[in-house]
């Protein structure tokens, strides 16, 4: 699916470039996914949706799609690293897993509107990546029929505070690419505003992962009724 390089994607590239790719990949087949990928990966089940597609977004090696896949579901994979897409199509091929994976390189907000509506949309620790959080969250949210699922980093001193030090090395370094902590309770908003309740969340140190719903009001009724 073709698309404009974006400045966003530009940066992407040159942070999330092949030796990471490769590093990551070998980690996850070694170790499996991450905290916050386990995390999302629990409550989601746990939310009661099943089947239908995941629309991963910053899918990364694409530790969520694979696991996801494991519980019946197919997925779209997009993600601004071209090392990260081959590294998880790499990792698809030899899973046999590939048939059932679209993978997409560009900038999910450049694109967002040649993508189709899925079941879920899941964004792990992609939030902290884009200095305005709404027009990402607004594009994803707007793609999620039943499920909107999201990780990022709880919005703590300890945390502004290691970002800023990590964005000043970047600097220094000439590495185009930044990292933010958003505040909560504006993602907050913008998700119950496009109708979404919050299922369930879960923290680590560091981060936070939220699963949103989409109230099923067929089952609401009959619980209304009991």
């Amino acid at each position: 699916m073709p698309a404009c390089c974006s400045t966003f994607e530009r940066a992407a590239e040159q942070q999330f470039n092949p030796k990471k790719a490769a590093a990551e990949l070998e980690r996850y087949r070694k170790k499996g996914p991450g905290p916050t990928t386990r995390l999302l990966q629990h409550g989601i089940a746990q939310s009661g949706v099943t089947g239908g597609t995941l629309l991963d977004v910053g899918s990364g090696v694409g530790a969520l799609t694979f696991g996801l896949l494991e519980r019946g579901m197919t997925a779209i994979a997009v993600d601004a690293s071209s090392a990260y897409v081959g590294a998880a199509r790499q990792e698809a091929e030899r899973t046999g897993k590939a048939h059932a994976i679209q993978f997409v390189h560009a900038d999910f907000v450049s694109i967002a509107s040649q993508l189709p509506a899925t079941s879920v949309v899941a964004l792990d620790r992609v939030v902290c990546c884009y200095p305005s959080c709404e027009p990402l969250l607004d594009a994803a949210i707007s793609h999620a029929e039943q499920c909107f699922a999201l990780s990022y980093p709880r919005d703590a001193w300890y945390m502004r505070w290691g970002v800023g030090l990590e964005n000043a090395q970047r600097r220094v370094s000439g590495n185009a690419f930044r990292t933010f902590v958003h505040p909560v309770a504006a993602m907050e908003e913008t998700i119950t505003r496009a109708g979404f309740e919050l299922s369930s969340r879960s923290e680590t140190w560091l981060w936070s992962v939220d699963v949103y719903l989409r109230p099923n009001r067929d089952r609401m009724a009959t619980a209304e009724r009991m």
